[in-house]
């Protein structure tokens, strides 16, 4: 993705919060990618600024940017949500929608729609741990009322450790927009799994770790007053129900 933004002439972080939904350190060939127009490429961390382009609906582009259709009209004095011109120019709030609830509606991070299909789950992914000994499912995998699909929450009462679901190579372990500190754990067979919501991280980048080794101690929600961790299987970067593989 370094590449591209250099060639493209855009800051790299301005791509990367260009494309909410991709994981940079593991592109695709064929995965298809937004750049930024001069007009879209304004600094700073407030609403983005978003060109219509063919075939944008105000939905399509509040689910793409992780809001809400309330939020994105909110941030447009006067926006017509039924009549969006090609090259109009709007503000895009980022996050969820100004709900002001981490858990309500954040997603883990997300491959592309555009990824191919990695086809059926390998033999490798079943029989995998729970990354929590003792928990709640306080959201299951699947989509919410506006039709978002939304990966699993976990929940405990008291302070908890995540443990990785299978043993793998840590690619990622840093902070994440709207996640706090984020791990993504890449396993045999293409399989990810990403912890997130955590507070204090027990592993680092190029780790290799093994099933049921700590990966980090998840962060309290203030909102609830339990402790969090949003838990994503992904196989070739699409999303999977952790029913299919966790035991």
């Amino acid at each position: 993705m370094g590449e591209i933004a250099s060639q493209a002439d855009i800051p790299l972080l301005r791509l990367q919060r260009f494309n909410p939904g991709v994981d940079s350190r593991r592109l695709a060939v064929g995965q298809r990618l937004l750049l930024p127009t001069t007009q879209e490429r304004a600094p700073g961390g407030g609403p983005y600024r978003y060109q219509i382009r063919r075939g944008d609906t105000l939905y399509s582009i509040a689910r793409y940017f992780g809001t809400s259709p309330t939020g994105v009209v909110s941030a447009n004095a006067g926006l017509d949500p039924s009549d969006l011109a090609i090259g109009q120019l709007i503000q895009v709030p980022m996050g969820s929608g100004g709900s002001g609830s981490r858990t309500a509606s954040s997603s883990a991070p997300a491959a592309s729609r555009e990824l191919p299909d990695p086809g059926p789950l390998p033999s490798s992914a079943s029989h995998w741990r729970w990354p929590l000994d003792n928990y709640s499912v306080a959201r299951r995998f699947g989509k919410d009322a506006n039709g978002t699909l939304q990966p699993m929450l976990l929940a405990t009462q008291s302070p908890a450790t995540a443990k990785a679901a299978s043993a793998g190579t840590v690619r990622f372990a840093n902070g994440m927009r709207q996640l706090g500190h984020v791990v993504i754990i890449h396993h045999a067979d293409n399989m990810q799994s990403v912890y997130a919501f955590c507070g204090q991280l027990l592993v680092s980048e190029g780790d290799s770790v093994a099933e049921g080794a700590p990966v980090c101690q998840i962060s309290h929600a203030d909102n609830t007053n339990r402790y969090h961790l949003l838990f994503d299987l992904r196989h070739g970067g699409k999303p999977v129900d952790p029913a299919r593989v966790l035991r």
